[in-house]
């Protein structure tokens, strides 16, 4: 045991939540900038529930962190927060304004990041074999979610791959 009497195992989960929670904050900023840079677009209802959805399962994961009595790391939330400002700088190929390019790179980018969440919710479900303090029917259903998210982005990101690199794109 260690101290707040967590063991190892708890310790370990404990990194492993705070770790997603930097990953659900990085989301959580990209899908918000997407759904408002794609707001007028054809897919922009889509990525605005997207982000609404993106949130929520953040939130979620606050809560399933609560009654785990896993505290949330302050410096991984900053973390998550940090690198999705950073990631506004990245190059696009055009010096001033956006490109296709960087929107199909955001929609890979917040597709990979839901990947990564059901990940968690996989991971999850796996503890809760062991655990009542975990509901089994909320985290199929937030995988659920995210599986739909990720067919969803799919689809525009195909949009944009054919938006990109079609011979009228320039």
């Amino acid at each position: 045991m260690s101290e707040r009497g967590f063991t190892v195992q708890g310790a370990r989960l404990g990194i492993y939540l705070n770790d997603h929670l930097a990953g659900a904050t990085f989301g959580v900023g990209i899908a918000r900038r997407i759904a408002h840079q794609h707001r007028r677009s054809g897919g922009g209802a889509d990525l605005e529930r997207i982000a609404e959805d993106i949130a929520q399962d953040r939130q979620t994961l606050l809560a399933i962190m609560g009654s785990l009595g896993v505290p949330a790391r302050r410096y991984k939330i900053y973390g998550g927060w940090a690198a999705e400002r950073l990631a506004r700088l990245k190059s696009n190929g055009v010096l001033y304004r956006r490109s296709g390019l960087s929107a199909l790179i955001e929609l890979e980018t917040l597709r990979l990041g839901v990947e990564g969440k059901t990940l968690i919710w996989r991971t999850l479900l796996v503890i809760a074999t062991d655990r009542h303090d975990l509901d089994e029917s909320l985290l199929r259903s937030l995988l659920s979610r995210a599986r739909d998210q990720i067919e969803t982005l799919e689809a525009l990101r195909l949009e944009a791959v054919a938006a990109t690199f079609s011979p009228e794109s320039g």
